[in-house]
């Protein structure tokens, strides 16, 4: 039986490509909100409606688990609105908080249950979720939701040591996707192929890191 994999955010960008890869050696559950014809021609399995700031898509993903057990969580779904001082507003900060970071937390809380031993989650991240690199100011709700995801899965991270699950935070660097206009230094392909590279050498004693998709270390 293949490993199973969930991959959220999955219907384009560094979703569907990480989704591609690793449907060439694991079982996938595709979770988006919509599909696309690029992610209906693989052979995984799709789940749509996914919302992951909606209870509902938990218990929609439970049921349709059916007794298997997760080997590996990639929450990649996010979203990105390039606020400034005199742009960002209270709503837009607290939706992009929502999203980003405490959507994630409560999905992968939902599924702890169904981890199998030495599993592994993926959040992917951005480094501009680091405190201490940041050097430009701006974009208030994204970094903060970013930071906030990074102090949660960190959190998860020495949490979950006992049950042999560990847990990385990863920056796929500046990838050319919807999200970022198609601005950018990488295809969404060749990120998605690093990432898959750090989430593979991924173990318990790396577990917690902040990390580039290259494997740099990255500062909080």
């Amino acid at each position: 039986m293949k490993n199973l994999v969930v991959i959220t955010g999955s219907n384009r960008g560094i979703g569907l490509e990480l989704t591609k890869i690793f449907s060439e050696d694991h079982e996938v559950i595709a979770c988006c909100r919509s599909s696309s014809p690029e992610l209906q021609k693989l052979k995984v399995e799709i789940l749509e409606s996914m919302e992951l700031k909606n209870s509902n898509s938990h218990e929609l993903l439970l049921e349709n688990l059916k007794g298997r057990k997760i080997s590996v969580l990639v929450n990649n779904a996010g979203i990105l609105e390039p606020d400034s001082l005199e742009s960002a507003t209270e709503s837009e900060i607290i939706e992009q908080f929502k999203v980003n970071a405490l959507g994630p937390f409560v999905f992968t809380q939902a599924l702890l249950p169904h981890f199998s031993a030495g599993a592994k989650i993926a959040f992917i991240t951005s480094r501009m979720g680091s405190i201490a690199d940041n050097t430009s100011g701006g974009y208030y709700g994204y970094r903060t939701s970013k930071a906030a995801l990074n102090a949660l899965g960190k959190s998860l991270a020495e949490d979950l040591k006992t049950r042999e699950i560990s847990v990385v935070m990863l920056h796929p660097g500046y990838v050319r996707t919807d999200m970022t206009k198609r601005q950018g230094h990488v295809d969404p392909e060749n990120a998605a192929k690093d990432l898959f590279q750090q989430i593979a050498k991924l173990s318990l004693k790396t577990t917690g890191g902040f990390l580039h998709a290259s494997g740099e270390i990255l500062p909080w």
